[in-house]
């Protein structure tokens, strides 16, 4: 970071490309906002339920509404930026996620407070593409590696401190302070944002693709919400399977519109370079081996081992830390070495820490977690930087948002394939090995009461109140099978790093970008 951060303020004088260093603290700021948000929010919601009287169904939405409209307008509000401006919808988007997380604090209703994030996550989609596109344009060339670094240290730095921030304030104050914390962040990222920042946009575009907009809303929502439904409707649910083949259709239609408008929402002549298409796919995969495991494991801390959020947040402390020190070391090595065996043995590391964690036992300790966890961090932080660096630096300037957009949007796809897929990996094997682990008690156990323990067991939970000897039958068996599923969730996660890892020996060497010309049709 501090190589970032000691690049000379004196760059050229182009527009954009002025003070790098304040560019990357400015942006910053307003990305720890987001990622504090992301990480608190899960903590408050036991605690919004009770207060607000909300149904499980209505926690989802919480989550979802966000995840929704962030996946579905990342894309369009990167073209928004590379159209007006980097800077300023940046820092609308900062205005507005500040502004929309006071009134989220301020409400007293479910509903209201759905609304809100529905907004909340609106704006956070307009404020991570102007983010990625202001530090392409601040680092040109082989720095923006330094840049990208930076960032992931930011990123790791931003989930350290979401879960135990978040546990403190919910313990200690209430589940809006972790609402209103988000306030006077947004507040020092506007007025910093406004010093610091040099506005940039693309010169030769004048006007929004609206069609295509509505088209890939359409497509992004269709998949994004058949994703999310699926675990509880069924892969193979006539509903799911709709909702898949309408994001099939759809995005068919996006993709031959794109290549007959003048000025196309997503120029397809950005995936012509196999850099951005393989570190867009990269980028997936990074983050369906990330988000699924780490929300898998979530469970085994408060479920299986019956720790608070808190404790669970200190638990997985390795792993966020890690990524602080990781991230810039990425950063060099990329600079170095290249993308090419950077990422490659980024995610051989992943591969073999996703393996020790398929062995991570019943009582499985601090320590023995805290091994794997430290080579995720220095496994997956190499993929994330190089992966954003290949996106969005060797994407045109011009479509620098758009890039950002990108990056973005197949984190979220990414992280929302990998809890569902994940998530029904391991109650397929639950549901099939938990039976055996009742032994002869799985006979009193009528059909409706082994769907419930089945659906408890997936997430390392047993019924509460139980007494007497058929309770420790039942725990027993429930935090068992759930191992089962734990570990064949981490092994499909192994695999999934070692596909990647292959993925990643088709990354080029191709550098930057600058000055070329964009065809935009």
């Amino acid at each position: 970071m501090a190589q970032a951060l000691a690049v000379d303020s004196d760059a050229p004088p182009a527009e954009g490309r002025q003070r790098p260093g304040l560019t990357l603290l400015a942006v910053s700021l307003g990305v720890i906002m987001v990622m504090l948000d992301a990480t608190v929010v899960s903590i408050a919601n036991p605690v919004i339920g009770v207060d607000l009287k909300a149904s499980l169904s209505d926690l989802q939405w919480v989550t979802s509404g966000y995840l929704l409209a962030l996946a579905v307008f990342l894309i369009t509000a990167g073209k928004l930026g590379d159209l007006f401006g980097h800077k300023r919808v940046f820092l609308i988007g900062v205005a507005g996620f500040a502004l929309t997380s006071l009134a989220i604090g301020l409400t007293s209703s479910i509903g209201m407070l759905i609304a809100f994030r529905v907004l909340q996550g609106l704006f956070g989609a307009l404020l991570q593409p102007a983010a990625l596109a202001l530090l392409r344009s601040a680092f040109p060339g082989e720095r923006l590696n330094m840049a990208m670094g930076a960032w992931g240290a930011i990123i790791g730095l931003s989930s350290a401190a979401g879960p135990i921030v978040g546990g403190l304030l919910v313990e200690n104050v209430s589940w809006q302070s972790v609402f209103f914390i988000n306030v006077p962040v947004g507040v020092a990222a506007l007025a910093f944002g406004l010093w610091a920042l040099t506005e940039s946009r693309a010169k030769t575009l004048s006007r929004v693709d609206w069609l295509g907009v509505v088209m890939l809303s359409g497509a992004m929502f269709a998949l994004v919400w058949a994703i999310i439904k699926a675990p509880e409707w069924g892969w193979a649910d006539a509903r799911t399977i709709g909702f898949l083949a309408a994001a099939v259709l759809i995005g068919a239609g996006f993709l031959f519109w794109q290549t007959r408008v003048s000025e196309p929402l997503l120029p397809l002549s950005l995936f012509r370079n196999v850099s951005v298409s393989v570190g867009t796919l990269l980028m997936i995969l990074m983050a369906f081996s990330m988000f699924g495991a780490m929300f898998f494991l979530t469970f085994f801390f408060q479920g299986v081992h019956g720790l608070s959020p808190l404790q669970s947040g200190l638990r997985m402390l390795p792993m966020s830390a890690g990524m602080i020190v990781a991230s810039p070391i990425a950063g060099m090595l990329i600079g170095k070495l290249g993308a090419k065996f950077t990422i490659t043995g980024g995610m051989v590391i992943t591969a073999v820490a996703m393996f020790l964690m398929s062995r991570l036992s019943l009582e499985a300790t601090f320590q023995d977690s805290a091994i794997p966890f430290v080579l995720l961090a220095f496994g997956l932080s190499p993929v994330f930087v190089g992966a954003t660096e290949i996106i969005v630096g060797n994407a045109p300037e011009e479509l620098s948002g758009v890039a950002g957009g990108v990056q973005n949007s197949a984190m979220q796809v990414g992280g929302a394939l990998g809890t569902a897929v994940l998530g029904a990996v391991v109650s397929g094997e639950v549901a099939s090995v938990l039976p055996g682990y009742l032994g002869p008690a799985a006979a009193s156990v009528t059909p409706a009461q082994m769907e419930g323990l089945k659906g408890l067991a997936s997430v390392g939970m047993a019924p509460p109140g139980l007494t007497g000897p058929a309770a420790k039958i039942i725990t027993d068996a429930s935090h068992l099978s759930f191992m089962d599923g734990l570990h064949l969730g981490f092994m499909v996660s192994t695999g999934v790093a070692v596909v990647a890892a292959l993925l990643a020996l088709l990354v080029k060497a191709g550098r930057k970008t600058e000055g070329v010309a964009v065809h935009m049709g």
